[in-house]
């Protein structure tokens, strides 16, 4: 049975009707797909994965699928530092630099030429993978070969359209780390105009692999960010990430981990900093499917003006996961009296032998503090810039790689100056 569609929803199936035969991949899972999206649609605050996260906005759109032409990487990549290493373009949604100069031991080839699609959401609706399913042109295959340490890669996105464009850009990426490979993965997704960036990245890591994952969100104040990542987890394997984000007008990231396999861990860390009337939902799954795995996950937002935070985060202890060992903290700075964070951290378990725990904190700065700061000579605003920071510091330096650490550092200063001005 169809659901009744807004007006978001008919634009999306009517761009899928209009470049299917275009589109690579198996026609018949992308029909899958769209099939499930008319009997369901977007979802909407009854359904309790999305009771904090309306899409009322996407209202004012047709996102359509936006013209294929070149265009500079010069609008934002200035910021984004040649010095991080190798980098993989994508320009409007499409490759556009997919011959690097990689490090050894990576297999490398477009999604474009290898097309390789799937639901990985077990039977359930997900709203933002069947977006993905059912319109995704373009994206990255890569393989990290067996024992190679890949060091650092760098995915790019940019949107450079026209004001007056309102599109759709759907990529998809498959990541796999064969046993006992190491990569760090920087990923950067910025623009300018009036878009939906819908991107989906599906993470394999082998027995004894490792993968750090950085990513930086600073889109567009006019975009939509609606994205996920899908991961799961071999033995031994190792996946730690760190999400710093900065822009959209409503922006929703997701995290299904699957610890598959005996010792495979997952660390993950966040910020949200967040303000105008921006909207910033992280939502993580997290399920524990054997025994002796670790998952840690601490998410900071920082919150001014009108804007409005989420977390939502999950932990499944399946039966037989016996010496699991899981832990989620959500802390909120509120920097106004018309600031929001909803927070909602969950542990499932089924098995009787684990270490789990959750917990959540909500405030403001500290008055004592800036009284502190303040009685040293240091103006006001410059006393709650530093408070910020070190709200922040905690979180910033789990990132190893150095690189990556500097450039998530300029973000957050970038973020105070313009809240300054």
């Amino acid at each position: 049975m169809n659901a009744i569609l807004d007006a978001p929803a008919r634009g999306f199936l009517a761009c899928y009707e209009a470049t299917k035969n275009l589109l690579p991949g198996d026609a018949g899972m992308r029909e899958q797909a769209a099939r499930l999206f008319r009997a369901r649609g977007l979802p909407t605050p009854r359904e309790e994965a999305w009771k904090y996260t309306p899409l009322r906005a996407l209202n004012e759109f047709d996102f359509k699928t936006p013209a294929a032409r070149a265009a500079s990487e010069a609008i934002s990549a200035p910021a984004l530092a040649a010095e991080l290493g190798p980098r993989l373009s994508f320009i409007n949604g499409r490759a556009q630099n997919l011959s690097p100069e990689l490090p050894n031991g990576i297999r490398l080839e477009s999604f474009a030429e290898r097309p390789v699609l799937g639901m990985t959401a077990d039977g359930q609706y997900n709203f933002i993978e069947t977006l993905n399913v059912m319109l995704a042109a373009d994206g990255a295959v890569l393989e990290v070969t067996e024992g190679q340490d890949a060091h650092t890669l760098v995915l790019l996105h940019l949107a450079a359209l026209a004001e007056a464009e309102a599109v759709g850009l759907h990529v998809r990426h498959r990541i796999t780390l064969k046993r006992k490979a190491r990569l760090t993965l920087i990923e950067l997704a910025t623009g300018a105009g009036r878009y939906l960036h819908n991107p989906f990245i599906e993470i394999s890591l082998e027995e004894g692999a490792s993968l750090q994952h950085v990513r930086l969100q600073e889109e567009s104040a006019q975009a939509f960010h609606l994205g996920a990542v899908a991961a799961k987890i071999g033995a031994g394997a190792r996946y730690d990430a760190f999400f710093l984000h900065l822009g959209a007008q409503l922006s929703r990231t997701e995290l299904h981990v699957m610890l598959e396999e005996p010792s495979a861990s997952f660390q993950f860390g966040a910020a949200q900093l967040l303000r105008s009337a921006q909207h910033g939902d992280i939502t993580t799954e997290i399920f524990h499917r054997a025994p002796g795995c670790a998952s840690r996950q601490t998410v900071k937002s920082v919150i001014d003006e009108r804007a409005r935070g989420v977390f939502q985060g999950r932990i499944t202890v399946e039966r037989g996961a016996q010496k699991t060992d899981g832990y989620q903290m959500n802390q909120a700075l509120l920097l106004s009296s018309e600031a929001e964070i909803d927070s909602k951290p969950q542990l499932e378990i089924y098995a009787d032998d684990v270490k789990c725990s959750h917990g959540a904190t909500v405030g403001e700065i500290d008055p004592e503090q800036i009284f502190y700061l303040r009685s040293r000579g240091v103006p006001e605003a410059e006393a709650r810039g530093i408070l910020v920071q070190a709200f922040l510091a905690e979180a910033l330096e789990t990132v190893q790689a150095e690189t990556a650490r500097n450039m998530l550092n300029a973000a957050v200063e970038r973020w105070w100056e313009g809240r300054a001005q």
